[in-house]
């Protein structure tokens, strides 16, 4: 199965009794690329969420964000020393300025430095075994959304394929007629020429072999059917460490052969047939640029 670079995946789990949720996002890019943007607590682990996404992505770029909920620390957090100052000074203030109403625990709360954090800003709540589980659960969901994308990517790729082999087939049909076609035109050229004078027969056949050998497009056609099968296996196939600098390098290649067509087809018959072998390549080069 061959894999998307493009795809997103979450996981929340628990670090250290605090909740945290991880994000990931990619998208085609040539070589592994990361982007690491974690909480100041977290850090330090930057080191541990890169290797644990080298492990299972090989190309694209990839941005991991994390996001702590501190809200399930609430009750744990609340300073009763600050509470009881902060609603003391409430409340004095108050009577000094003859303010009516009453200080409830909602107004004593949003005051500064009442309500902390379990754990300090630069602290990790947990161990690095614990965080790396919640990205490598995020890298689990994200390896299967490029899967799935991946399996699209290959119906529509293997479609492309078959349309260009039906194009390839045309145009080997057509390169022996082309030939003939130029042979008998020769022959009439020279006779129109030589105005019923006796024509060298061996002269004419040394430049029709000329004509035949400048215009034969046979070994090229063999090379873009060898290139295509070769393009369809390792699309089937798949691999673990990606496939997608192999069928860029398959594209070059077939796109040589049929830029080769191209420059020996002098028929605009079997040069219609080039351009829409180079439009479809062309098409199937968009989409192995999203293949990992």
């Amino acid at each position: 199965m061959i894999r998307s670079m493009t795809g997103f995946g979450a996981a929340a789990g628990s670090i250290g009794g605090v909740s945290v949720s991880v994000e990931l996002r990619s998208v085609n890019h040539r070589f592994f690329n990361p982007s690491i943007k974690l909480p100041p607590s977290l850090a330090h682990w930057e080191g541990n969420a890169r290797d644990a996404l080298r492990r299972r992505v090989a190309r694209g770029h990839v941005t991991l964000s994390v996001r702590i909920d501190r809200a399930s620390q609430a009750a744990a957090a609340i300073d009763e020393a600050a509470f009881a100052a902060g609603a003391a000074a409430l409340a004095a203030l108050q009577q000094r300025h003859n303010l009516g109403g009453v200080v409830d625990v909602a107004t004593v709360l949003r005051l500064l430095d009442v309500v902390r954090s379990a754990a300090p800003e630069d602290e990790s709540p947990g161990t690095p075994e614990e965080f790396v589980a919640v990205v490598e659960a995020a890298a689990n969901a994200l390896c299967q959304s490029r899967d799935e994308e991946g399996g699209r990517l290959a119906a529509v790729l293997s479609e492309r394929i078959g349309l260009l082999a039906a194009t390839l087939g045309r145009i080997a049909a057509r390169a022996p007629e082309r030939i003939a076609a130029h042979r008998d035109r020769l022959r009439e050229n020279v006779q129109q020429l030589l105005d019923g004078r006796p024509a060298d027969e061996q002269r004419i056949a040394q430049e029709i072999a000329l004509l035949a050998e400048r215009l034969d497009i046979g070994e090229e056609v063999d090379r873009f059917s060898a290139h295509l099968a070769a393009f369809r296996k390792t699309l089937a196939d798949g691999g673990e460490g990606g496939v997608g600098k192999r069928l860029g390098f398959l594209l070059q290649e077939l796109l040589r052969e049929a830029n080769t067509v191209g420059s020996k087809s002098y028929d605009a018959g079997l040069q219609a047939e080039v351009v829409l072998l180079k439009e479809e390549l062309e098409r199937i080069r968009e989409q192995v640029e999203n293949i990992e």
